[in-house]
């Protein structure tokens, strides 16, 4: 068994990244209600029966932060030739912005900060990123992290060994995986709040993508996606899938979510 983020197999084959999250995708209740109601599970578990696994929804963060910045990013211009340590897809649609994607361990990321070998990192949000000390740094913090707006995590069970269990093991395992999916995210939403309070307290520097940056990488990501959908018979499948739950879906939550929560956030409470 494997507890991981799917979209570091990107490199395999970027289909994996579907199972978690891609650029502008699915917020983390769309990605939920595509894994369950929609065809996420069916067809995310066809595309693994391939390579011999079982898959499960097993968490998410929620939308991530858009990572620490020694520099200010005021337009689009500002991210080309940008060393970046960027995980996962991410990193294929920035390119195509000029900027240098970094694939560099957790562990390592505080001290190329540090030593100016990388420009810029993004890891998670707040409460990872307070106990990482990247603040420390690299003082601009930016969101949203368009790359990863709902990204899932998911549990990996050898196919013959799943197959193996009695079907009272494999609903142990299921109820387990989705328990663990709710709980992620509730202690991320529960956390988070008291870290930005904090960084923000010790001086970060807290800044939204300008406009330019975000209709650029979405255009990128479009043009990307195009690419996969001409060359990779997988990911279409997939992904024609996913985009059209994730064009109803906005559709909805247009009128209703984005709505509510713009008003509330916006009231003094």
């Amino acid at each position: 068994m494997a507890h991981t983020a799917p979209y570091y197999f990107f490199g395999k084959d970027p289909t994996f990244a579907l199972d978690c999250a891609i650029p502008f995708g699915l917020n983390s209740r769309q990605m939920t209600a595509w894994m369950y109601q929609g065809n996420g599970l069916k067809l995310t578990r066809e595309f693994y029966a391939k390579v011999g696994i079982v898959n499960f929804p097993m968490g998410n963060t929620g939308a991530q932060m858009g990572g620490w910045y020694r520099k200010e990013i005021k337009s689009v211009a500002d991210l080309n030739g940008l060393k970046f340590r960027v995980g996962g897809f991410g990193g294929k649609v920035l390119a195509k912005l000029g900027t240098v994607p970094q694939n560099i361990p957790g562990g390592e990321i505080y001290t190329a900060l540090e030593k100016g070998t990388i420009d810029a990192a993004e890891w998670v949000g707040p409460y990872d990123d307070l106990k990482l000390g990247f603040n420390k740094v690299a003082p601009f913090y930016y969101y949203p992290g368009w790359w990863e707006g709902g990204p899932q995590l998911s549990l990996y069970v050898n196919q013959k060994a799943y197959e193996g269990l009695s079907a009272e093991y494999k609903a142990i395992v299921e109820c387990a995986a989705a328990f663990a999916h709710t709980e992620m995210q509730a202690k991320y939403d529960a956390k988070n709040p008291a870290a930005l309070k904090t960084l923000v307290g010790q001086g970060v520097k807290l800044r939204p993508f300008p406009n330019d940056v975000l209709g650029a990488a979405f255009k990128a990501a479009q043009e990307v996606y195009k690419e996969l959908n001409d060359t990779n018979p997988a990911w279409k499948k997939i992904y024609d899938d996913y985009s059209a739950f994730r064009r109803e879906s906005n559709l909805w939550f247009r009128f209703t979510e984005a709505k509510f929560d713009s008003f509330m956030q916006s009231q003094k409470l």
